[in-house]
């Protein structure tokens, strides 16, 4: 069984560890951990792992945050994978620090980038787990605090995160998204 992994970001050494930068940092973690590297190709960069017999494509866009579907659309015809087998992992300001969210479908919910991937595959019938960031800023300086980087505090936790985000996935690929929700979806403890 194939899959595709999407984790948003942007590419270039500026944006590398800034809070909207959360689904590479994800994938990276992942491909650490397997001893793996990625190779760059069409509209990003890949690797393949594998966990219980399946395979997993993971895919960092290079293509910027808002035009994500771009590298989604072509990855996922390449390797001819179904929407029900793709994932992506996405900051969300919306939730607290540390949050997860695993969801079999839904609305972008205000993400440039999962809005153009819904546009460009042309559903959003697909799952994503959503990294909460928080939302410890002023009026107006939303932009700077997505492309800001994470507080020493958090960058602390950020290696665990990674590793409850990558459980996520393989429990989703295993066991259904309907009861990985139920270990996915959980607040991080104060």
């Amino acid at each position: 069984m194939n899959y595709l992994v999407v984790g948003l970001g942007n590419i270039g050494a500026e944006y590398a560890n800034t809070r909207h930068n959360i689904g590479f940092m994800v994938l990276d973690a992942w491909a650490q951990a397997s001893n793996i590297s990625f190779e760059s190709g069409r509209y990003g960069s890949t690797a393949a792992v594998s966990f219980k017999g399946r395979k997993f494509t993971l895919l960092k866009p290079s293509t910027y945050m808002n035009l994500s579907g771009k590298a989604v659309r072509y990855w996922m015809n390449e390797m001819k994978i179904p929407v029900e087998n793709i994932l992506v992992i996405s900051d969300d300001l919306n939730l607290p620090f540390g949050t997860l969210r695993l969801r079999k479908n839904g609305s972008a919910g205000g993400h440039n980038g999962l809005t153009n991937i819904t546009e460009l595959i042309g559903t959003q019938e697909y799952a994503r787990i959503r990294v909460g960031i928080g939302s410890d800023f002023s009026r107006g300086q939303q932009v700077d605090f997505v492309l800001g980087e994470f507080s020493a505090e958090e960058k602390e936790q950020l290696p665990e995160i990674c590793k409850k985000v990558i459980d996520g996935v393989k429990a989703w690929s295993t066991i259904g998204v309907d009861r990985a929700m139920n270990t996915v979806n959980t607040r991080p403890k104060k």
